[in-house]
């Protein structure tokens, strides 16, 4: 990942490349901060209601600095990472992370995520996310194991020498849970919000079908199940064990998940985290099978499966920790062992509430909730410039403001929402974006400058505050 220090006033960044402000006609704001989001025409799609809404917030909001960086992140994905057209008469929309020219389905769902609400008083906003699910059913029925694609269906990427069955037009084949919770939790809310199925047709009915198939596969009952991963690599987390199946598992009913969110490698490959998101799909899954696709026997699998699911969550997630009490652990193997962590991406343990996986007041989560903000968690760390989960991907004492956002996102606090927005506010190394991670005692030390999940998020988080309690904001 890219290493940056950040010298405050020397560079600005754009979303895409770094200025000397100097260069800025019209340098800055009405406010006085610099212009740092894209010109006009220069955006790759633009939304008139999201335009509007920015507005009402910098009109409403007396922060101004907030102001400024809800609309350089808010709108972030639009601006500078989303390709919309239109294929055999049906919308398409190919969405990159920012400064990896790939598709996650994770990163792609939750980045349009925010722009749902906006639907109803935009159609080219309600298109433009059916182009997403049109293409993320296209990659799921390509390789559903696969976490990253290609626009490009014959491209050979870096990761095309990996042990494993890569295809032309895959970019890395890390397998996820999560991967394929996130197309049915943006489908699902899609059609919920908007009330159209459209995109719900027989290839997304198929697709449905084999992430039904591989979630079985993954419970790993009866042998070592289809996927196996290597990779030549220095990093551990880049890899998994034992000739690429990693290390073994007693088949109590949950899921296996050989990587992270993080596309970090699981030590124990049953992710807690990732099982609760995906009872959450199976059921939503099952609904919409039943009520579009008209398919009772595909839903009554999958609402078995997810019944599964939970009650081994039930059993085998929950440890009696003395000084927390009942928690949920990261990743069990259904021997008895278990991993105590927590780690910044989505899903996690910090994000079952906002993934409507458990809810916010629930006994066990509020204790896990305990554990993973303290140091008894060796992901969290506490520096000079904050507080926050961090996690093996970027390395030791490296911050997410992904994890900070969560965190007020799941919070029932004010006075906690507030300290997030004050620490994410403080934290931005002057460029008026979010980034991957920030050194705990040093801002300007930071990683990937182009991050649209980030800055979305952020963005979504500002949002929610300023409709629910907008005195947190001022």
């Amino acid at each position: 990942m890219e290493r940056r220090r950040f010298i405050q006033n020397t560079a600005l960044f754009t979303g895409l490349t770094f200025i000397n402000p100097l260069d800025i006609i019209a340098g800055t704001t009405s406010k006085g901060f610099p212009v740092v989001r894209i010109p006009e025409g220069e955006r790759n799609f633009q939304s008139t209601i999201i335009e509007k809404m920015i507005k009402e917030f910098q009109k409403n909001v007396k922060d101004e600095e907030l102001g400024w960086l809800f609309n350089n992140c808010f709108p972030n994905t639009l601006d500078t990472t989303v390709t919309y057209s239109e294929k055999n008469g049906k919308p398409d929309t190919y969405v990159i992370t920012g400064d990896i020219d790939a598709m996650w389905l994770r990163d792609s769902s939750a980045q349009v995520w925010p722009y749902m609400a906006f639907t109803d008083k935009d159609k080219k906003l309600k298109n433009l996310i059916a182009g997403v699910i049109h293409r993320q059913t296209q990659y799921i029925l390509k390789d559903p194991f696969a976490n990253a694609f290609y626009d490009d269906p014959d491209k050979k990427g870096e990761w095309f020498s990996d042990q494993t069955d890569m295809k032309p037009g895959v970019h890395e084949r890390k397998w996820e849970i999560d991967s394929l919770c996130y197309p049915i939790r943006l489908g699902y809310n899609y059609w919920k919000t908007t009330g159209d199925s459209s995109p719900f047709d027989k290839n997304w009915e198929k697709a449905i079908k084999s992430i039904l198939t591989v979630f079985k596969d993954q419970q790993k009952k009866e042998d070592r199940g289809s996927y196996s991963f290597q990779r030549n690599t220095p990093k551990a987390t880049d890899t998994r064990a034992l000739h690429g199946y990693g290390y073994p598992v007693n088949p109590v009913g949950l899921i296996c998940s050989a990587f992270r969110p993080s596309d970090d490698a699981s030590v124990y490959s049953f992710l807690i985290p990732s099982n609760f998101f995906a009872v959450v799909s199976l059921k939503q899954a099952a609904e919409m099978m039943t009520e579009i696709a008209n398919d009772s026997e595909t839903a009554a699998e999958l609402i078995s499966l997810k019944d599964e699911v939970e009650a081994a969550l039930k059993k085998h997630a929950i440890v009696d920790h003395e000084k927390y009490g009942k928690i949920y652990a990261f990743e069990v193997d259904g021997f008895g062992n278990r991993l105590m962590m927590d780690d910044a991406n989505v899903p996690s343990l910090l994000s079952l509430p906002y993934l409507d996986a458990v809810d916010s007041s629930d006994p066990i989560y509020q204790n896990t909730r305990k554990f993973v903000l303290s140091k008894d968690n060796p992901f969290y760390f506490e520096g000079k410039a904050a507080k926050g989960i961090g996690g093996p991907h970027v390395g030791m004492d490296m911050i997410w403001p992904m994890a900070i956002t969560m965190q007020g996102l799941t919070s029932n606090s004010d006075e906690e929402i507030r300290e997030c927005i004050k620490t994410l506010k403080s934290t931005h190394a002057g460029t008026g974006f979010m980034h991957e991670t920030f050194h705990k005692d040093d801002p300007s030390d930071f990683t990937r400058s182009w991050f649209a999940w980030a800055n979305t998020l952020f963005g979504e988080f500002l949002w929610e505050t300023y409709k629910k309690n907008p005195s947190l904001l001022s």
